[in-house]
Parts: structure tokens; sequence; C-alpha cells
């Protein structure tokens, strides 16, 4: 089992989870032509995808799966919440699949697990995948760690995790009042501290990979990110892979 991004952050999203004969694409943020690109660089083709997943409608996250989908004939699969959004948005998707919210399910050899997270949009999702022997979890887009996304993510073998901004950075940048509101309420964005603290609360023996995902340009910086999750592992921050805006990051493997 691995997994990849083809690009994290604020300007487009796209994750790769691949098991056996079975490759899935987490949302798709990213025209077609950059699809193809940034698949490339992981030597993939559009043509290899046998599903898309999608966490929630904001455009970073879904703006390039209607074109991909509609083109390549790839099922859709996303909650009614985000289906009936993304129908309002843009019309119906051709090929859309409805995620029952924490109801597991199979596609070709990798088993997903959705479970319900925070965030200021509508029935938002996401996941864990297992190859029946190991799991990757995948948090981003949430506003606070609840106990059950906590109860999702223990005894992950990888686990790719929103450190999307550093308080006192965003408290002192930019952003208008409003806006720095929205990212550090329950409904925004996890900061460094709150994916630190989610490392110090659940079972981390068995992990293998931790990813530092949908970095801010503005209200983040890569020292601190990985300083944070580091110290709580006790590990060197170079152990630590940090997803990239523009490349992602390349295949990570389950052993």
């Amino acid at each position: 089992m691995r997994f990849a991004s083809i690009g994290s952050g604020s300007k487009g999203n796209g994750t790769l989870v691949e098991c056996g004969r079975t490759t899935l694409l987490v949302d798709c943020g990213f025209s077609l032509r950059q699809t193809e690109l940034r698949l490339g660089r992981l030597g993939r083709r559009i043509e290899d995808i046998d599903a898309i997943l999608v966490t929630h409608e904001h455009s970073d996250h879904l703006s390039g799966v209607r074109r991909l989908a509609n083109r390549y004939g790839l099922p859709v699969w996303m909650s009614v919440g985000t289906a009936r959004e993304a129908e309002r948005r843009a019309g119906l998707l051709d090929t859309v699949r409805l995620i029952c919210d924490q109801q597991r399910f199979s596609i070709g050899d990798i088993e997903i697990n959705p479970y319900p997270v925070p965030h200021d949009a509508t029935e938002p999702l996401q996941f864990t995948f297992s190859d029946g022997a190991h799991s990757v979890g995948l948090l981003t887009d949430a506003g606070e760690v609840t106990p059950h996304i906590e109860s999702q993510l223990r005894r992950c073998d990888a686990l790719l995790l929103e450190c999307n901004h550093d308080l006192e950075l965003l408290q002192s940048g930019p952003y208008p009042y409003a806006l720095k509101r929205r990212v550090a309420g329950r409904l925004g964005h996890l900061n460094n501290r709150q994916a630190a603290e989610l490392l110090e609360r659940v079972d981390t023996t068995q992990l293998q990979h931790l990813v530092v995902m949908h970095l801010s340009e503005r209200n983040n910086c890569k020292t601190k990110a990985l300083a944070a999750v580091s110290d709580v592992l006790g590990c060197d921050p170079e152990w630590v892979t940090l997803a990239d805006q523009q490349e992602g990051f390349g295949w990570r493997e389950v052993a």
C-alpha cells in the first residue's frame, strides 16, 4: 500500500492512494492539464485512476473533479451534502456515488472508512484507507480535533495531517479579522499546536510515515510545522514529510 500527493494547499489539493491494482485520487483542485502533468511526475496517467473521492466542495478540492470525471468516465464518491452543493454550484455530475457517513465501503483492493469532521462546508468527510493489514489516515480541513476523529486515527501506519497555520503568525498576519476568525475557528483549519496535540493523544506506535499537509503560505512555515510535530514524536524533523503546494510529495510505501 502506498500514497503520494500531486499538491497540497489553498491553491489545489490531490492525494493518491494505491494498493494492488487499485489507484484512488482524493480531491482534485487542479486543471485537467495540471493534473496530467502532476500525475506524470509520479509515473501515473489519468487512465490509471479507478475512482475519485471528494472530501468537500471547496474549490481547492473540487474544481478539477468535474472535467476529469466527465472526460474519463470516472466514478466520483462524495457525501450527500457535498453532492448537493456541487450540483448547486455547477450542475449534476454524471458519475456520482453517494457515501453514507461512517459506513465502510471498498473500491477494488482498498477499504475506505469515511468519517465526519468540523469544517465550514456541507457534510465534509475525511478518510482512512486499509488493505486489510495496514491503514493510512487522512485529516485536513478540520477546525478542531474531536474524540471521534481521534478514534478513527489510532494506530495508523501512515498519517497525512493538516498543519495549516501557526496561531501567532495568523494573528499577526495580513488577513482581515473575519478571515482570521474563520481560519482559527472550530470550523476552520488545524494549527500546528492542534496537530501536535492529536499526535500526543493517539497511539502512534505503528506510525511509519507522518506527512504535514495543507500549509498556509502566509500563516505558517516549514520550520514551525515540522518542529511542532517532531517534538511530540521525539523524532528528527527530517523524518517528517512535508506536502508542498507545487510538488506535493513522492510515493511513500507502508511496509
